[in-house]
């Protein structure tokens, strides 16, 4: 602080002021009444150092403020002038927040020696004083001091008060300036974040933020800074930058750098991707494309298409802007490529599902023992109108002809399938009765379900506030009538008065 005080002093003697230059830190006594007082966490107090010029003149406090200013920077939303606009305690000084040495914020407030016996006396004494009345007496003394205490406790009060009501004018709406731990100040746009901050300092650093430290406190990477601020960027050599930054980063300098690390890294496992898709193909015909890359016919492939080089053709196929055999057509002699024997669509299909018999009961289009599957969503059983429906990588999906899911799916990949009535398979499916509760009843279902040949595979029981049950059956039959005799006797029973077929809902 002492260090501080003489710099402060210096510079103002260099000016040709003549002043005196006092400093404090505050009190922790102080500190704990001002947290509690205000609402506010210790890295929100600004005037924990704090420094008072005391000049002759006016114009010398705005010639030591602007000496103030050259020497460190200052905070902008900080700044008030209570020359220009006194308190209505006729209070007045000038009063600015800079970063100042070692990156610690202070206070430092400037006033003219009269401004500094209004602000330590109150201004009777500014009053006895102009008016000639020399030293008073210490029976004055005692009446004024209360009067000086009571301004001060004032003071102290209001002061959140003061912040909020004192007039302040933006005179940077569409920009921040925020500071780093070392006190250098960093100008970014209006809503900017840390990620804007980080991208600011140096592009390296904005690719491995991971976290930031605002004012000492950990914040998400989305948190809004503010003037003022001071930050603290958080990074890893294991982060990369994600494309979601670009959803509230403001700054173009760091959308810029994240768009262009996000292409090269698509590009990269376009590129990846192509070597993949073009190897395969080529091994079709006994070529490695390893061999073929450094081939003075891959270049001529790539510009023969419009590109500058291979990587670039390599990048096309991986976007999928290309294909394979575009490519292959190029760099392979034509007699090499043979045509192959195609199929008609749907013969491909089942010329693979018909390598895995499911033993599903299932005819489509006349052949059997095809891979199939049951839809979930409309579960149908032997007896039940049906609809086949090819699904890549899963064979084929059988629908109920009046499944609503069917009518979304496209026409051109549905099939004719039937059921194959030579074949016996039973499938589950699940009822729910709905009955009152009733004493034994639940064994009567039970009872009923196995009466009739069908094998109960899971079961849920509920009952509900008005006395009525509502049980869900997972069973097993052999086909829609089978189902149908199952349902017409549950609801013969006495006390069940209501029996459906569940289906899945989506």
């Amino acid at each position: 602080m002492q260090r501080v005080r003489e710099q402060i002093d210096t510079a103002l003697r260099g000016q040709g002021i003549e002043g005196e230059v006092y400093g404090r830190s505050k009190h922790l006594y102080s500190i704990y009444k001002k947290i509690q007082r205000q609402h506010i966490d210790i890295d929100q107090m600004y005037d924990l150092i704090a420094f008072r010029i005391i000049v002759s003149s006016v114009r010398e406090c705005y010639t030591a403020l602007g000496i103030i200013h050259e020497a460190w920077k200052p905070i902008a939303s900080r700044f008030k002038d209570f020359i220009a606009m006194p308190k209505s305690n006729m209070y007045q000084s000038l009063h600015t927040s800079v970063i100042g040495p070692y990156g610690k914020r202070m206070e430092v407030q400037i006033r003219t020696v009269e401004m500094h016996r209004v602000a330590e006396e109150g201004i009777a004494a500014h009053w006895i004083y102009k008016e000639g009345g020399g030293a008073s007496g210490a029976a004055d003394d005692n009446r004024f001091s209360w009067l000086r205490h009571m301004v001060e406790w004032q003071r102290e009060m209001n002061a959140s008060l003061e912040v909020v009501s004192e007039p302040q004018v933006d005179l940077f709406p569409e920009e921040v300036y925020v500071f780093t731990p070392q006190g250098h100040v960093r100008e970014l746009p209006r809503g900017a974040c840390p990620i804007d901050f980080a991208y600011a300092i140096h592009g390296d650093i904005g690719h491995r933020c991971v976290g930031a430290k605002v004012n000492n406190k950990l914040v998400s990477l989305k948190t809004e800074l503010f003037n003022g601020d001071v930050i603290e960027v958080l990074t890893s050599a294991n982060q990369t930058p994600s494309k979601d930054w670009l959803n509230f980063v403001k700054s173009s300098k760091a959308r810029n750098r994240i768009r262009h690390w996000v292409k090269t890294q698509e590009r990269e496992k376009s590129i990846e991707l192509a070597h993949s898709i073009l190897d395969k193909e080529l091994r079709k015909y006994g070529r490695s494309l390893n061999k073929l890359l450094p081939d003075p016919v891959m270049l001529e492939a790539a510009k023969d298409l419009g590109f500058k080089d291979v990587q670039e053709i390599l990048a096309a196929v991986g976007y999928g802007k290309l294909s394979a055999r575009q490519i292959i057509g190029r760099v392979l002699p034509a007699d090499t490529i043979r045509p192959q024997r195609k199929l008609p669509a749907l013969g491909r299909v089942l010329d693979k599902i018909r390598k895995k018999p499911s033993h599903s009961a299932i005819r489509i289009q006349g052949i059997e023992d095809v891979l199939v599957r049951f839809a979930k969503c409309c579960n149908p059983l032997p007896g039940d109108d049906i609809v086949g429906f090819i699904t890549r990588g899963h064979g084929i999906t059988i629908h109920a002809a009046d499944c609503s899911h069917l009518l979304e799916t496209d026409v051109q990949r549905r099939v004719e399938v039937e059921w194959d009535l030579n074949t016996s398979a039973s499938r589950n499916v699940k009822i729910s009765v709905y009955c009152h509760d009733k004493k034994g009843l639940l064994a009567d279902i039970t009872a009923c379900i196995s009466n009739c040949e069908a094998g109960i595979s899971s079961a849920r029981v509920n009952t509900t506030k008005d006395n009525k049950g509502i049980n869900e059956f997972e069973i097993e039959v052999k086909n829609v009538e089978h189902l149908k005799k199952v349902m017409k006797e549950l609801k013969g029973l006495s006390g069940v008065y209501r029996v459906e077929r569940l289906r899945e809902r989506f």
